[in-house]
């Protein structure tokens, strides 16, 4: 998400924007050394708990400030109003996951649910607004940015709505909806940080492709440890011993 600067207004207005802005960059920068952190430490250690507690924290900030402000600026950007309440509603279903030492579902699931349908359906209309007419996106989004998010906003649905009508999740799967969620929500961090703050850098490094490093880094370590959550599986089955013996 990216948050602009108007020239325009007071300057008591200028002054809150700017800190406003440097809040929202501050977070992001927090929530992306936590969750690196947690990303590459041995999962289930205090470390990886606690990093991914303050990840939880620092990206609620960061999203949060971004869906709030947003449609404030002076283009509203209602596409990172989605990805806002998105990338929150990814770190907290995420943390819940594990949070729940049993399997189960109750009332947040449910909401959990609603919400992603509504992130969904938000992100088709909105392409399919831009796609019309290219003046229906004036804040610059892509048109095929909105249709991802469309596409992992389904997925989130369908993951939601099978663990509510199963009555919960447990096992492999749990650890993977665990996994994907946090390592999506730190991918869009990343890409709100190293690409849509790039002032923040040396002028050297912006526009260059060492930005991308990150993004790239995180996708490369979550389909890492998706692939080792079955393979786990398979090796507990392999080394037990047949029935009735």
């Amino acid at each position: 998400m990216i948050l602009e600067l108007s020239d325009g207004g007071s300057a008591v207005a200028r002054g809150a924007a700017a800190v406003v802005l440097s809040l929202h960059v501050a977070a992001g920068m927090v929530g992306v050394s936590y969750g690196m952190v947690a990303l590459f430490v041995t999962k289930g250690s205090r470390l990886h708990r606690r990093a991914g507690n303050g990840f939880l924290l620092a990206m609620l900030v960061m999203a949060g400030i971004g869906a709030v402000v947003s449609p404030f600026l002076p283009i509203a950007n209602w596409g990172n109003v989605v990805a806002g309440v998105f990338t929150c509603y990814l770190v907290v279903t995420s943390w819940m996951t594990v949070r729940r030492r049993e399997a189960g579902s109750g009332r947040f699931e449910v909401g959990a649910l609603c919400v992603a349908f509504g992130i969904t359906l938000g992100d088709v209309l909105l392409g399919l607004q831009a796609a019309a007419s290219p003046m229906s996106a004036p804040d610059g989004t892509p048109v095929p940015a909105y249709f991802i998010f469309a596409a992992a906003g389904a997925l989130a649905t369908i993951g939601d709505l099978r663990l509510v009508v199963r009555g919960g999740i447990t096992g492999n799967a749990r650890i993977a909806r665990h996994l994907w969620r946090m390592c999506l929500a730190l991918f869009i961090a990343c890409a709100s940080f190293f690409l849509g703050q790039q002032q923040v850098f040396p002028a050297s490094l912006r526009g260059s492709s060492l930005l991308l490093l990150p993004e790239f880094a995180v996708l490369g370590a979550m389909l890492y440890w998706l692939a080792l959550v079955p393979l786990a599986r398979w090796s507990r089955r392999r080394a037990a011993p047949p029935s009735g013996i």
